[in-house]
């Protein structure tokens, strides 16, 4: 009997193998589909939630096999347009890694978008990113500046929770390294 083949999934299949084939290199772990920000280590989270140009990269490489725009090598030459829509999917999803490594400190609940995979948040960006870039990360009630937290209008906690993020980074490695 003949199988039913979805060339949609097959093709993103290959192009999420082809975008983490240096992550697997660098990183030295497994990645795949199905792959959420929550299961990636503490190692390659510290690396990517450092935002410079080198953890951009991987962004950029995973974003561009994902949407057919080929390497990350080859970001400086696309369109101004396409440079636009990477550099806008890689800050959303720095953000959420930024968030994860905020949630391992114990200093968040939780954050809008840990459900999805990263194939997921890349490839359903329009749909996803407007409601989880909406949605204001739950601040733990266990850290110390819930209290102030709390009492703040939620424009004001978007704010503060990202003022927080160098302090958890630098928190993070320390404590991992």
């Amino acid at each position: 009997m003949a199988q039913v083949i979805n060339l949609a999934k097959a093709r993103l299949l290959i192009a999420t193998r082809k975008g983490y084939q240096n992550w697997l290199t660098h990183f030295k772990e497994e990645f795949g589909i199905e792959t959420k920000i929550s299961q990636l280590s503490i190692k390659t989270l510290c690396f990517l939630a450092q935002g410079r140009d080198q953890s951009s990269f991987y962004l950029y490489e995973l974003i561009m096999n994902i949407h057919d725009l080929g390497s990350g090598f080859l970001f400086n030459e696309l369109r101004a347009k396409e440079k636009i829509r990477v550099i806008d999917q890689s800050l959303f999803i720095l953000d959420l890694i930024r968030f994860e490594c905020m949630k391992r400190l114990g200093w968040l609940e939780k954050y809008a978008g840990e459900q999805y995979t990263l194939v997921e948040l890349i490839s359903n960006f329009d749909q996803i990113a407007p409601n989880i870039q909406a949605c204001i990360p739950e601040l733990s009630k266990g850290h110390p500046e819930y209290k102030v937290y709390s009492c703040m209008h939620p424009m004001d906690q978007e704010t503060f929770i990202r003022k927080l993020i160098p302090q958890a980074l630098k928190d993070l490695t320390e404590q991992y390294q």
